[in-house]
């Protein structure tokens, strides 16, 4: 399958995610997928993919949750994971390698990307679809490419203010480096689904049945500890982004991690940091 790059509407995030930050992702992909592993779980408990259904990843990372589906649907089945990184990609078409039932994998661009083949009878995302420059172009796009009665069931971050793995970070980074600068909260990124109501509207406006939400708490894990999800704070998330654009030293990347050590340990038992989450699940159809 050939690969296409994006110089697109999304050829920033394309950008973030290929080169630089990205790359963390790629480094830490086995840690982050432990660390999110109950929400891929909870994603493909809600869209419960089918024997021998053709099912679409949109923003599949490293390949975590196109992987389980492929187990999920079997020889009959196809899963494609689709992901504007090139190198997660490929760490997703290396961890499939040998696998019975492995997912494809193509670098493209959800919003703008054209499918020759059949339609999918099920698209699934797990945080993938906060990132389009145009949502209601992107969920359209993804209309196209499901069959009549094809269902969409996607994952993101609810408000951060009850994701303590944002709210913490970025009050620490915040009270060590200042305030980020004020943005909108609906522009591309991690929480830019927070608001259920807007999200099933755009679903609504770009063609989708039925558009429902419900709000998931869990938690995120980690097995090791506070210490390991602490370690991650540096690469992914808040701190990371402050680090980087307030020019952070290493003395202030050594207090913050110091700091998400001491906040992450209220989370810790025996069996690891349990830091809790809460996410939108969000489901529609094509008519």
């Amino acid at each position: 399958m050939t690969d296409s790059m994006t110089d697109g509407p999304n050829a920033g995030q394309q950008a973030f995610w290929t080169t630089g930050p990205g790359q963390h992702w790629v480094r830490l992909h086995l840690e982050l997928d432990t660390l999110h592993a109950r929400l891929s779980d909870i994603l493909l408990d809600a869209a419960a993919p089918r024997p021998g259904e053709r099912v679409i990843d949109i923003g599949c990372g490293a390949g975590a949750v196109a992987i389980a589906a492929g187990q999920q649907v079997g020889t009959e089945g196809h899963v494609l994971g689709l992901d504007i990184s090139a190198p997660l990609i490929e760490v997703g078409r290396d961890r499939a390698e040998g696998l019975t039932c492995a997912p494809d994998f193509l670098v493209a661009d959800a919003q703008t990307w054209a499918h020759e083949g059949a339609p999918f009878d099920l698209c699934v995302s797990r945080m993938g679809l906060m990132f389009f420059a145009d949502p209601v172009a992107g969920f359209a796009n993804i209309q196209r490419h499901l069959r009549p009665g094809g269902r969409l069931v996607f994952a993101a971050w609810a408000a951060a203010e009850h994701n303590p793995w944002f709210d913490l970070a970025k009050r620490a980074a915040a009270e060590r480096l200042g305030p980020s600068e004020p943005g909108d909260p609906h522009a591309p990124g991690p929480t830019a689904f927070a608001d259920a109501a807007r999200v099933r509207a755009l679903l609504s406006q770009a063609g989708f049945d039925t558009p429902q939400a419900r709000v998931v708490d869990t938690t995120l894990e980690m097995p090791g500890g506070s210490a390991e999800a602490a370690e991650l704070t540096q690469y992914i998330g808040p701190i990371s982004a402050q680090l980087r654009s307030k020019n952070g030293s290493e003395a202030d990347r050594a207090a913050l991690l110091e700091h998400m050590r001491t906040a992450f340990a209220a989370y810790d038992d025996a069996d690891g940091c349990h830091i809790p989450a809460r996410i939108n699940l969000f489901s529609a159809t094509r008519p």
